[in-house]
């Protein structure tokens, strides 16, 4: 069980899959779906500070080298396209929103990125991302652990 739950924060923190990813899997091998949902939304919300300060050291280190510049610029690029019109306009709640939404391309990671493009001030960043985690990881326990009881249901028949 430790192992499940060692991939499932890796998994939850992860770019690839954030707590979307790591919560079902932790639910469909066997994991309680309280555990899963807590140490999912613990590992997603780890994504702010440690994604703010990764992005405020590399660039104070690698703004000079061309490669980091355009690796930047495309991910802001991209972050302000999926949030720049409800960020800019609605701040805090709109942030919210769009990290609480489950699909590809929102999420913690793109959150903090937005955040930093558009200036808001990092503890309401922190709360707005937060909040939207956990309401995101909420939709993704419940939703996986109800269709695991319908799948296992209609098996047993």
């Amino acid at each position: 069980m430790f192992e499940t739950l060692l991939y499932t924060f890796l998994l939850s923190i992860s770019p690839f899959g954030e707590a979307r990813a790591g919560i079902p899997y932790a639910i469909l091998n066997n994991v309680h779906f309280i555990l899963a949902f807590v140490v999912g939304t613990v590992a997603n919300t780890l994504v702010f500070p440690l994604f703010m300060w990764l992005i405020d050291t590399f660039s104070r280190k690698f703004w000079p080298f061309r490669a980091y510049k355009r690796g930047v610029v495309f991910l802001s690029k991209r972050a302000k396209k999926l949030a720049g019109d409800n960020v800019q306009k609605h701040g805090f709640w709109g942030l919210m929103v769009f990290v609480m939404i489950p699909l590809p391309g929102t999420g913690a990671y793109m959150g903090t990125i937005a955040a930093n493009i558009f200036k808001i001030e990092r503890r309401k960043a922190f709360l707005a991302i937060s909040i939207g985690v956990v309401i995101s990881s909420i939709f993704m326990a419940l939703a996986t652990h109800f269709g695991h009881l319908g799948v296992t249901q209609l098996s047993a028949n």
